[in-house]
């Protein structure tokens, strides 16, 4: 069969069509990976995507939609719950399990009762569909390989296996949508994606996640979404997953890998590991920056085929909100053998001035001897105290004219680096590392296997890389200006300028995986903490 790759524009659209429309099978892109696509409708078409992904029967195929009329065509019931979702997500990386309508024939559902459903963003997907039928469509990959994000790599496995690509460029999201259960009681996902549990609940109230995208499917356990069953996005060398704060899993992949080996790292540490002489490296962003894991990651996968890796030894994101999507693919390429590399969940906490933290870990340690909580502004301050600390010495080196009777005078230093950014840089680069080791002996110290790290400059002083888990709470300016004159005392003029001179709240919800709102009354805050802390910080039974 010969492939023809076009650019997706009107005319390759029309041509796509033509072809669904004939009961063949067509590539296509979407904003999340190239689907596979072929008529919803028509069961000898979907058996063409099984015969060209080499892909087994029994794992269900979503379908795509392009009108909220078409969700009625395939579905034969619809809760008032999946239309909010609908106008809160869609078009978008969301899929929604419901009950399937008599039109959608077994092929599709795998012998289900309920069938996926998803509205794409990607222009040209939408407007195939437009001009064809609902499509059921996986991933353009054959089964078990990486998911492809761009046309090239629809190319490379599907090239004499179906008749038409269409080349939409490279997919802006990076992994599949998440798929939302929402036949039960409560909505649950079952594969998680860029809409995490946590916008699920935002809308709806409440939301939960499948133990299975964690741990895998129990032996016999039927898979009820695509993407559950079997081991999935893997590379020709097996995948090495180390899990942790990723100052840990970066130490523990120096001790494993050898030259013949390849590393997917972060940004931080991509310097570090060609240092120590390794190479095949490859960075899927910053540590913190799950957008860019979720982009980057098949892609990468990819590559590593050309390289001649023996293992791939990879750094694993955090597995909290946005970064759930890429830890689930990376497990499953890993086959769910993981390798834990911190023994306790470190919460790195951070948000501007008056956003409650340290009420926060009052609230969170509140009757629980299992949690510790540090504040680092406090670390800082009895280091400064302590004329044996070497950070003493060392600031009085930088700022001779700090030293008061042989100790660092906080007004004389502060009068030197407030509004000089170089010298506050120098007394950031000593106090920041001073500040990280001495939080580091003080977590080891305790048998406490939670630990609350209180870090207004989480990011800015890199200790957010020795947490498992990060949390910003995000209060707005009138609320956060309230508590900073209650509890400081200080004028107008003066809030305003500290808080002028702090990141806005997009900062800390781009950079943090979870995200609490304190501005209501105390009450409520606490109510807000509490809930945090039963659903993320369990207590061991």
């Amino acid at each position: 069969m010969e492939t023809i790759l076009l650019k997706a524009n009107e005319e390759s659209y029309l041509r796509a069509s033509k072809l669904l429309k004939e009961g063949r099978v067509v590539a296509i892109p979407t904003e999340t990976v190239y689907g596979l696509a072929a008529n919803a409708l028509d069961p000898e078409a979907v058996k063409g995507i099984f015969a060209a992904k080499d892909r087994p029967q029994d794992n269900p195929l979503i379908v795509h939609i392009a009108t909220l009329e078409q969700m009625e065509q395939v579905t034969s019931f619809v809760p008032k719950d999946a239309y909010r979702l609908a106008e809160a997500f869609w078009p978008g990386p969301l899929t929604m399990i419901l009950p399937k309508a008599p039109s959608i024939p077994d092929e599709v559902t795998a012998g289900l009762e309920t069938v996926g459903v998803r509205m794409p963003s990607h222009m040209a997907a939408h407007r195939i569909i437009e001009l064809s039928c609902p499509l059921a469509a996986p991933s353009a990959n054959t089964s078990g390989k990486p998911s492809p994000t761009s046309a090239a790599h629809v190319y490379e496995d599907m090239k004499g296996r179906v008749p038409l690509i269409i080349d939409g460029g490279r997919c802006s999201v990076g992994v599949e949508s998440t798929v939302v259960d929402m036949t039960g009681d409560v909505p649950r996902v079952l594969r998680p994606g860029a809409i995490t549990e946590e916008m699920i609940e935002e809308v709806l109230g409440r939301a939960d996640t499948d133990v299975a995208t964690k741990k895998g499917l129990k032996e016999g356990e039927k898979p009820k979404s695509p993407g559950m069953a079997y081991r999935h996005y893997a590379p020709k060398a097996p995948v090495v997953l180390y899990e942790g704060a990723p100052d840990d899993t970066f130490r523990a992949i120096c001790l494993e890998c050898t030259p013949d080996d390849g590393i997917l790292c972060f940004d931080e540490y991509k310097a570090a590991f060609r240092e120590k002489g390794f190479k095949r490296i490859y960075s899927l962003g910053p540590s913190w920056d799950h957008h860019s894991h979720d982009r980057k990651l098949f892609s990468l996968l990819r590559h590593f085929d050309s390289t001649r890796a023996l293992r791939i030894h990879a750094q694993c994101p955090r597995e909290y909100g946005g970064g759930e999507g890429s830890v689930n693919r990376m497990r499953k390429s890993a086959g769910f053998v993981c390798r834990k590399c911190t023994d306790k969940l470190i919460v790195g906490l951070t948000g501007g001035s008056g956003s409650g933290k340290s009420h926060f870990c009052r609230i969170a340690a509140e009757g629980r001897k299992d949690i510790l909580t540090v504040d680092t502004d406090k670390v800082y301050h009895d280091l400064l105290d302590d004329s044996a600390s070497p950070l003493m010495g060392e600031i009085l080196g930088l700022f001779p004219t700090a030293g008061e009777n042989g100790r660092v005078d906080r007004k004389k230093l502060g009068a030197l680096v407030f509004g000089d950014a170089e010298a506050m840089a120098k007394l950031n680069e000593v106090a920041h590392r001073a500040v990280a080791e001495r939080t580091m002996e003080i977590i080891s110290e305790s048998s406490c296997p939670i630990v609350i790290l209180d870090v207004p400059l989480l990011f800015q002083s890199g200790m957010d890389r020795m947490c498992t888990m990060t949390l910003a709470l995000l209060a707005g300016r009138r609320h956060a200006e309230g508590r900073i004159a209650q509890r400081d005392g200080i004028s107008r003029e003066a809030i305003a300028m500290r808080l002028g001179s702090q990141p806005g709240q997009q900062y800390y919800i781009r950079r943090c995986d979870l995200t609490l709102k304190n501005e209501g009354s105390a009450d409520d805050f606490k109510k807000a903490v509490l809930a945090f802390r039963d659903k993320y910080l369990p207590q061991e039974k």
